[in-house]
């Protein structure tokens, strides 16, 4: 009782900020249209629990598989597939916020920490992703935890500290393969490292704990070889990267087409007063010379760097890890500049912008301020699956007339696996593969009720002996191009 008196205003502004944290995360959850990879993350979860032999799938298409198995319990209690997806990644940023919260804490002080968890909560590039049955929120997470560990054991070395930061470092290696990233940079925290007494027999203490918790994470990540497509985490990772042969004689190819889609994520995402508070918040870390701030910092940018020299494409959740520790110096900053300017002004300027979007978020998505290639991906292209819940609904009445065959204009993603979500348990046969009716398809419909689900812009000119059914009308193009509609159509022989 004596600790919850002893910090009870800390407390209780804190789990305020919780609360906040769910109102913005929660709500209307399935509203936004499932994307791509979140279709075949569930597809894969849903099969792993159906079929055991089959916990290692993700690995067929290079993805680590812990996201899975974690989503795997959660079909016991939530019937919806999208919902479980993405009550997984609230849960993830849970932690992140827990994580960032306590790294800000241990790191410069109380009132830093409170801040960097406000902002944490409101910024429009957490909350857009952590509401997205997505990889990332989860190695987010970890990552925040791993600086945590790795931070508190520069400041006391001891076993049980180095052990757990090798628990975080396997778990962000299962989370997703860049999670590999944190045992490089694992060294670098070396900049927060103080001498004090026998400096030389700490630092070779030192040492011998990260290689403690480089061997667990090592360990963790191959148990993997139990899966029999261990090799294709490194094949298929090769198809995502350039190889540094070849960068030969043009280093900054990826890096400036990178380093001008971050100075347009960066603006919108994050917005203009949470990034002035990050820069007031880095000069008077440097002011301070607070080593363990560079540490922070750090973690931070080198995995940024690393993915805009190397990556062949690149999206706004690739730097997800990274925006929570970018985050905390925002905390700082604020809690800074908090001591010159009025309370009230200061929260005004921070929370305007980042909860006008949120609001768009949970009420009428996209957001007006969503930068244009993430709203095209989420909302208007062939990875945005609208309607695809109500067509399965629509589809399951069927049934119950008779048999049902349905094709899609997909083999892998958002169709079929955004269709199979919703029919994982339902004797409806999917045909995916095709990018119109294909003869199969259309042999079906002489003796059974036959259906075909894809993208209107695609299937306009080639559709044939079909009557359209019903229509998702998605995302209105900003650049004034044709809107797009998920459709499903009644075929006939």
């Amino acid at each position: 009782m004596n600790f919850v008196w002893k910090y009870q205003r800390e407390i209780i502004v804190l789990v305020c900020l919780i609360i906040a944290y769910f109102i913005l995360r929660l709500p209307n959850l399935t509203l936004q249209p499932i994307f791509a990879d979140e279709a075949i993350y569930i597809r894969w979860a849903q099969v792993m629990r159906s079929e055991p032999t089959l916990r290692f799938l993700p690995q067929t298409d290079g993805k680590t598989p812990l996201f899975m198995w974690s989503l795997i319990p959660l079909f016991k209690f939530i019937h919806d597939p999208l919902l479980a997806g993405r009550f997984l990644s609230v849960l993830s940023g849970f932690f992140t916020l827990l994580g960032v919260f306590f790294l800000s804490r241990k790191v410069f002080n109380a009132k830093a920490a409170l801040w960097a968890s406000l902002v944490y909560v409101i910024t429009p590039y957490t909350v857009f992703f952590d509401r997205m049955a997505l990889v990332d929120s989860m190695l987010s997470a970890f990552t925040v935890w791993v600086v945590y560990f790795a931070v508190w054991l520069l400041k006391s070395l001891r076993l049980d500290l180095a052990m757990i930061l090798g628990y975080m470092l396997g778990g962000a290696i299962l989370t997703k393969t860049p999670g590999m990233l944190n045992l490089l940079i694992l060294p670098v925290s070396i900049l927060g490292f103080k001498k004090a007494g026998a400096g030389k027999y700490r630092l070779v203490k030192l040492v011998a704990f990260w290689g403690v918790a480089v061997v667990i994470a090592l360990v963790m990540y191959n148990l993997l070889r139990l899966g029999p497509e261990f090799r294709q985490l490194s094949a298929r990772n090769a198809d995502y990267v350039f190889s540094p042969v070849e960068l030969v004689g043009r280093p900054l190819d990826p890096f400036i087409p990178h380093f001008h889609d971050i100075s347009d994520w960066f603006p919108k995402l994050l917005t203009w007063p949470i990034i002035g508070l990050m820069v007031y918040g880095l000069w008077f870390m440097v002011k301070e010379k607070n080593k363990l701030g560079w540490v922070i910092l750090a973690w931070a940018i080198i995995p940024l760097l690393v993915e805009m020299t190397f990556l062949r494409t690149f999206t706004a959740r690739y730097l997800l890890p990274s925006i929570p520790l970018l985050l905390i110096l925002a905390g700082f900053g604020m809690e800074k500049i908090s001591r010159v300017i009025p309370l009230i002004i200061l929260l005004i300027l921070v929370v305007f912008l980042p909860l006008k979007f949120d609001y768009q978020l949970l009420t009428n998505p996209p957001p007006d301020s969503l930068p244009n290639e993430e709203r095209k991906g989420y909302f208007e292209d062939w990875t945005a699956g609208f309607g695809l819940k109500d067509i399965a609904g629509f589809l399951k009445e069927k049934r119950k007339e008779g048999k049902v065959i349905v094709g899609t204009e997909g083999s892998f993603g958002t169709l079929p696996d955004g269709l199979w979500i919703y029919l994982d348990k339902d004797d409806i046969a999917i045909i995916g593969g095709s990018a119109t009716i294909s003869a199969q398809i259309r042999d079906t419909a002489r003796e059974n009720a036959t259906y075909f689900v894809g993208n209107k812009k695609n299937l306009k000119l080639v559709i044939q002996k079909a009557e359209l059914v019903r229509e998702y009308p998605k995302a209105r193009p900003l650049d004034g191009s044709e809107q797009d509609a998920m459709v499903l159509y009644k075929v006939f022989p």
